[in-house]
């Protein structure tokens, strides 16, 4: 079977390896349908993602149909439709018995870690496999960053009168608004991006959007009727942006940051307590975040139209990777074809 392989930075090479087979006792054979190309695969290319080592197998948002099952998995038949939650923790220690499965101390993700789904077989252990029938496998691509998104909403703990900034309006922030919305609060959607804005507001004409400025803070009061946000989520992963949120957010809000970058974040103490902000992390995804999407798909509460603007046959990759990087691209998610 092919695999490609990301050798070193901006390095793709295509290799033929040897079908897995006889997938283990509580494992699954998957053929791969779709790969959804992820930050963290953009990043890897450039070389400028972190805790990354070379060479890997890049891949871990993906749609895929069960091949065989092993003589221990009883939950899953050939030709099942399904998706992958992409971290395995090696040791069960004392975030993983808390229920927190997403902060393990040694947490490993699947084309990052280890490799990832860039080839047209892999074998994966059936506890982490969802079952996603009913869905079209753009759909099912689309789970693991929407995944992401749900967790992050989740770790807001909105209210009846909360008020929402979502800033960066890539996949993982679409993904944010896409479940947000659905408490039907106001939400208002930042980014240096005009063509993204552009995007958010045909596809959630209700969302107000905004290009920062020097006036952001006084624009943002004009959105929100003199106030300011209750719940900003940040999902840049830029250094700049996340310490602007301790100015954006109102009295008593909340910051819940999802993107992240090497180094430390510095704020106004003085303004932190006099605000008595709440500051919050958002790690990935648990397996209750991947069975709330695909319920939600499955009913039709997202919409993800439009969302796939790039698709790359499987064997173009190497030659076509590139060209996303590119301004013109107007890229929001590009999915590789198998």
């Amino acid at each position: 079977m092919k695999s490609i392989v990301l050798k070193a930075p901006g390095v793709f090479e295509t290799i033929i390896k040897e079908k897995p087979v006889n997938p283990g006792p509580d494992e699954v054979l998957l053929k791969i349908n779709k790969v959804s190309i992820c930050g963290t695969d953009l990043h890897a290319y450039k070389g400028n993602q972190p805790f990354f080592n070379y060479p890997r197998i890049l891949g871990h948002e993906i749609a895929a149909e069960i091949a065989a099952v092993g003589n221990q998995v009883t939950t899953f038949k050939v030709g099942d439709n399904c998706t992958v939650e992409p971290y395995r923790n090696l040791v069960f220690d004392q975030a993983v018995k808390k229920g927190k499965t997403n902060c393990g101390s040694q947490l490993t993700v699947l084309g990052v870690h280890e490799d990832g789904a860039m080839q047209e077989y892999i074998n994966y252990k059936a506890s982490h496999i969802h079952l996603t029938n009913n869905l079209s496998p753009d759909q099912i691509s689309l789970v693991e960053p929407l995944a992401i998104g749900s967790h992050a909403v989740e770790r807001a703990e909105l209210g009846l009168n909360d008020t929402i900034l979502v800033i960066g309006a890539g996949p993982i922030g679409l993904g944010i608004m896409a479940i947000a919305r659905l408490e039907k609060l106001k939400i208002v959607a930042l980014d240096f991006n005009q063509k993204r804005l552009d995007f958010v507001k045909q596809k959630f004409p209700e969302i107000e959007i905004l290009l920062p400025s020097d006036s952001t803070i006084e624009d943002l009061k004009s959105l929100y009727g003199g106030d300011l946000p209750t719940v900003v989520f940040d999902a840049t992963g830029n250094k700049v942006s996340m310490q602007a949120t301790f100015n954006y957010v109102a009295a008593g809000g909340t910051i819940i940051f999802v993107g992240l970058f090497i180094g430390d974040v510095a704020f106004d103490d003085a303004n932190f307590h006099r605000k008595e902000i709440t500051l919050k992390a958002s790690r990935a995804a648990r397996a209750v975040d991947f069975k709330k999407v695909i319920e939600k798909l499955q009913a039709g509460l997202i919409d993800t139209s439009g969302y796939i603007t790039h698709r790359i046959p499987f064997d173009n990759l190497a030659g076509n990777f590139e060209n996303l990087y590119s301004e013109d691209q107007n890229l929001i998610k590009a999915i590789i074809d198998f």
